[in-house]
């Protein structure tokens, strides 16, 4: 064993071992390695277009058209790129997710355990700002970094809940076309990277896992309309946590079936006779390190039986008293080219303006940390836009732009919240890097200063130039 898996648990290597037969060495030394993935962000232009101006040597993820394989050490996290919401950073077999579950234009999906957010925002890029998505996190310390990265991705129609899926379930009943359930468990996929999964592993651990996530299966399926699909998915290798825990749901629920996954490069058979499961269960599928790029994944597709019903339609309301209204139209009319937005307008206790997805209706009694695309606040008697709104937008969609290019120092002033020299007019102003939004700057007294939240400021230490 080599010293990269010598501190890996015992039990798993004799398991792995076992089950893998010949292909387990190549196995191993796949899983010690750490394979980075880009997702480039449709949301921002052409996928080719994308991939052209990524400054680092890449090679395509075989089942994921928007994915890249990096194959060269490079400062990805630390690009003007990452910040603009050009790509995001994935595994690339974790890239699987969205194009298994096939979200479209117009549906309303629920991604249950979305923190941080790498499939939410695949997910809300496949959506096309079309229908909605439900961003959710159990874990309330992990929900902001969930709505930033929704945010910095332009994901324009997308709730972010912070909630258990029972109270979910008990408000939503056969609401979503397509629900994403990417479980917590063992995590055997990241052991190149996480040493807490390391120390945690045991198989007293993946018992306990395995009736989790049983209970949160259980606990989501009334959440699928009729007709609709759910898709589970895990980043361990454990069957008792994949095959073992679709069969035993696929028992206790029949009105569920198992659909076949489609026929996607990397994407191998599922293995029920490791858990003495029924043969059925090759329907699920499994990416492992050592045949494509990435650290592996499980993955299931569920579908409820019965034909669909009809979906309640998007909120065109306003929920906006007449001055916040007038203010809005004001300053956001000298800021964007054409009217602003208004159906689904909805201001929050927080004099947040909202353009909100659902009607505020079906979010009462929920804990809610963002009812929607969050375009503006309102402060003072003044109506100022949001960075959310700025992120969602095209360069030609607003009357004033300042473009920096990547190596531009201006850019660590800016995400840094300060100011430089301009002698433009006055008023907000969109920076962007190569025509890629970064937020709002306002100008006044010949300067233009940084209006980059406080929040995402920390972030500037790590710009790589």
């Amino acid at each position: 064993m080599d010293t990269h898996t010598s501190h890996w648990p015992v039990g798993f290597i004799s398991r792995m071992s076992e089950w893998l037969g010949p292909q387990a060495p190549e196995f191993f030394t796949a899983l010690a390695k750490r394979d980075i993935g880009l997702r480039l962000n449709s949301r921002r232009g052409a996928l080719d277009a994308l991939a052209s101006r990524i400054p680092w040597q890449t090679a395509p993820v075989p089942w994921c058209p928007e994915g890249l394989w990096l194959q060269e050490e490079a400062p990805a996290g630390g690009h003007p790129y990452h910040l603009a919401g050009v790509y995001y950073m994935q595994d690339p077999s974790a890239m699987a997710a969205a194009v298994l579950l096939d979200p479209r234009p117009g549906e309303w999906i629920l991604d249950l355990a979305a923190a941080p957010g790498s499939k939410a925002t695949h997910i809300g890029a496949r959506m096309q700002g079309q229908g909605v998505l439900v961003a959710n996190e159990i874990m309330r310390h992990r929900v902001p970094i969930l709505a930033m990265n929704l945010e910095r991705m332009g994901v324009a129609n997308a709730v972010v809940t912070n909630e258990m899926p029972e109270r979910l379930a008990g408000r939503w009943p056969g609401l979503f076309d397509a629900v994403l359930v990417d479980a917590p468990c063992s995590g055997e996929g990241t052991f190149s990277r996480d040493s807490q999964a390391i120390r945690d592993w045991s198989l007293a651990t993946i018992a306990g896992n395995a009736r989790r996530q049983s209970n949160i299966l259980y606990q989501t399926a009334p959440l699928v309309r009729l007709g609709g699909r759910l898709l589970y998915g895990t980043c361990t290798f454990a069957p008792e946590e994949n095959e073992g825990v679709i069969a035993g749901f696929l028992e206790q629920h029949p009105d569920f079936e198992l659909s076949p996954l489609p026929d996607i490069a990397g994407l191998h058979p599922g293995h029920p006779e490791w858990v003495g499961a029924p043969a059925l269960l090759r329907r699920t599928g499994r990416f492992w390190p050592h045949t494509g790029p990435g650290h592996g994944h499980f993955y299931a597709l569920l579908r409820r039986r019965g034909e669909a019903t009809d979906l309640p339609g998007l909120w065109a309301g306003t929920a906006t008293p007449g001055r916040v209204l007038n203010l809005y139209r004001e300053t956001l009319g000298t800021v964007l080219v054409g009217a602003p937005p208004e159906e689904g307008l909805f201001l929050n206790k927080d004099d947040q303006l909202y353009i909100c997805p659902v009607d505020p209706k079906l979010l009462e009694g929920l804990r809610i940390l963002r009812p929607g695309w969050w375009v503006a606040s309102q402060r003072h008697g003044k109506v100022n836009p949001d960075h959310a709104l700025a992120m969602a937008l095209a360069p030609e969609q607003v009357q004033a732009r300042v473009d920096l290019e990547p190596e531009d120092r201006r850019l660590i002033q800016f995400v840094r919240g300060g100011f430089w020299q301009d002698a433009g007019p006055p008023g907000f102003v969109l920076v962007t890097v190569d025509g890629f939004p970064l937020g709002w700057g306002k100008r006044s007294g010949g300067r233009l200063r940084s209006r980059y939240p406080i929040h995402l400021r920390k972030q500037a230490p790590g710009l790589a130039f």
